[in-house]
């Protein structure tokens, strides 16, 4: 197998690597293997933080929203459910934003969501729900007839 000479490619390689390990502590900075590793979590650690960012944002959006809408007589779940009935179309941003600079039309949003939330669904107990009161009251006569 011919001998490779990469003089140039791998100063290349390593100096673009050093540059991106500028600032780091002491010899993190300096010398290529420790730069390499620092360089590598540190790229972990961005790609994560990017997902990790979507994530922080909708949870400070969703709190936001549950506090200006509960200052409007409605919980986070009943203003974002009255919304979607109502057919709005505004998304969690930009309520977050209307909540915190327009306090005034983020209450006509709470009652159009408050007019259009759809009336809670009465469920009828299946048969086993049904039935468990009949077995509470007759596992009761057994105890008493024990005692």
């Amino acid at each position: 197998m011919p001998r490779v000479k990469r003089g140039t490619v791998r100063r290349a390689k390593r100096k673009k690597l050093l540059a991106r390990a500028k600032g780091f502590y002491q010899t993190k900075s300096k010398l290529y293997r420790a730069a390499k590793e620092s360089v590598d979590t540190a790229l972990k650690y961005a790609y994560v933080g990017r997902r990790r960012k979507k994530r922080d944002f909708r949870r400070l959006w969703v709190t936001r929203i549950n506090a200006a809408a509960r200052e409007n007589g409605l919980t986070y779940g009943q203003f974002m459910a009255g919304l979607k009935a109502a057919g709005n179309p505004i998304d969690r941003k930009q309520l977050a934003d209307l909540a915190v600079t327009s306090p005034a039309a983020f209450a006509k949003l709470a009652k159009i969501a408050a007019d259009a939330k759809p009336a809670p669904v009465k469920r009828t107990p299946t048969a086993a729900k049904a039935a468990r009161p009949k077995a509470r009251a007759a596992a009761a006569a057994r105890a008493e007839a024990n005692a």
